[in-house]
């Protein structure tokens, strides 16, 4: 506690917050434009700390890392383009609330989803960094896979309708993320001769087809009454639109816990990433709901449970990096770079050889946690406007930021390609009804679930038996049974009982109207 104080007097000086409030702008922006996010604002901005104060350039990063997050929810809400992967589950009940005129109210409950759940978690970094480092140690291989394992049974509660298109599209995912060279002979797989491959498919390419190219092919088709339907709404004709109600909070406060506690531990675990713990927290959202079938529709809780989750899983990835030098996401990943070039060299001797930049970071990170909720809330009001542009111009615009977007991913005009692919993929899946959420799931923990499986069987050298050894991972299995167990009860209930509403009588106005129809 007294190096955290010294640290609160290295920040709140103004040539330091400046930096750091210059960080989360930076980072705002870079988010909202799609394919430019924080890993990318990270990277470009490392060089330009070189003549900065330590605790300046880190907060600068930090900064830049933490408003990337709250950002990419502000395309994903008004254009329905995220602007990065783990912002999809956003547009899903954002979007649909920015076309109902309530683009601010849906703005606002990502912003301050997105503000609780980075400040929990960095709460959470500076209070049991230490503790949760020693259980880190356990997570080996064979639990690795066990947990991804654990993580695909949520497809179940993002399948739509049908559990069985749900499981169809996820395992496509996981065969997409199986092209490149294969993880232990660096042979071809799928690559069809083309250099491209080798690497695989990236992901920024693939989610912004699927996402927002397809959405905005289908909106081209419906133009005219999307129109229509624009110059009838406006941005917020009552104050009920443009604010966040009492009674929306108490139905969005768990729902922000829940989140906020999925992305932690997602951020703890190395490899996951924010994406799959904001896609793991609506799909736990979705679950719990007694109204499954209205998100999607505009449900302000599907907004909280992703951005808190997403932002939660920026301050726990760095829990690994500190206490035992091992990055937990990319973003940990391009921030040793920065620390070393400081002199913090991550681990767990830099608790004792450099504890006042330590605590400096820990300051930078909560400062720069309510500098976020300031510039984000002040920014509401013009981003909003975006709704008042005509459909047929924000087209045009959108396509050039897909494609710039996916360019920046891998800087070769080949990702647009593989962009324009998945755009077609997403537009048939939305008009057969299988969910492109669930089929990118399967893409993200497919590398690792494939990797840490192949070396699980090394490891238990191919005997079942040995998990024994492995408590861990029994658990996690046992919850993957569990889950699908549940999950197939419970979709068998839900047809039994369409099928005995089926064999009701028929409603008699639908019966008028059908009568109407056929010219009696």
């Amino acid at each position: 506690m007294e190096h955290l104080i010294v640290g609160f007097q290295d920040v709140l000086n103004p040539a330091t917050l400046f930096w750091v409030a210059a960080g989360v702008t930076l980072g705002y922006v870079l988010g909202a434009i799609p394919g430019l996010g924080k890993a990318t604002g990270v990277a470009v901005a490392i060089p330009l700390t070189f003549y900065l104060a330590p605790a300046a350039a880190l907060g600068m990063l930090i900064g830049i890392a933490k408003g990337s997050a709250a950002g990419s929810a502000v395309s994903a809400i008004l254009l329905n383009t995220p602007g990065e992967p783990s912002s999809a589950p956003t547009a899903m009940d954002g979007y649909p609330l920015a076309r109902q005129g309530k683009a601010q109210k849906a703005l606002k409950m990502g912003l301050f989803a997105s503000v609780i759940g980075d400040f929990v978690s960095t709460m959470i970094l500076i209070g049991l960094a230490a503790p949760l480092a020693s259980y880190a140690l356990l997570i080996g291989p064979v639990e690795l896979c066990a947990i991804l394992l654990f993580s695909l049974t949520f497809v179940g509660g993002l399948s739509g309708r049908s559990l069985t298109k749900g499981l169809i599209a996820a395992a496509f995912g996981v065969f997409f993320a199986t092209v490149g060279l294969e993880a232990e002979t660096f042979i071809p797989r799928l690559t069809f001769g083309m250099l491209e491959l080798d690497d695989g498919i990236a992901l920024v390419p693939i989610a912004i087809g699927m996402l927002a190219v397809a959405e905005m092919i289908v909106q081209a088709g419906n133009i005219k009454a999307l129109d229509v339907e624009s110059a009838q709404i406006s941005d917020g004709a009552s104050r009920e639109d443009r604010v966040v109600l009492a009674s929306e909070w108490r139905r969005c406060l768990p729902v922000i816990a829940r989140g906020t506690l999925i992305g932690s531990v997602v951020g703890i675990l190395p490899g996951l990433g924010a994406s799959v713990g904001s896609f793991l927290s609506y799909g736990a959202t979705v679950r719990a709901s007694k109204t499954p079938e209205k998100y999607g529709t505009g449900m302000i809780e599907g907004i909280a449970a992703a951005e808190s989750a997403d932002n939660a899983v920026v301050p726990s990835s760095l829990v690994p990096l500190f206490a035992l030098g091992i990055p937990g996401s990319v973003i940990a990943a391009l921030l040793i770079a920065a620390f070393i070039l400081h002199g913090l060299t991550p681990g767990p001797l830099m608790f004792k050889q450099q504890p006042r930049l330590v605590a400096d970071v820990y300051a930078a990170m909560i400062c720069a946690s309510l500098i976020m909720l300031v510039i984000g809330y002040n920014g509401q009001r013009l981003f909003a406007q975006i709704i008042r542009v005509p459909l047929r111009l924000i087209i045009p615009g959108v396509l050039l930021l897909c494609c710039v977007g996916a360019y920046m991913e891998t800087g070769s005009v080949f990702s647009i390609y593989v962009m324009l692919f998945f755009a077609l993929l997403g537009f048939f899946a939305r008009k057969l009804d299988f969910s492109f959420v669930t089929f990118l799931i399967g893409f993200v923990i497919g590398p690792s679930l494939e990797l840490t499986f192949r070396q699980s069987i090394q490891i238990l050298d191919h005997q079942a038996v040995n998990l024994s050894g492995h408590p861990i991972a029994i658990v996690f299995i046992l919850l993957t049974l569990a889950t699908v167990w549940w999950t197939t009860r419970d979709n068998g209930r839900t047809a039994a009982s369409q099928q005995r509403g089926d064999c009701g009588q028929t409603d008699p106005t639908e019966a008028e109207t059908k009568h109407i129809k056929k010219g009696g």
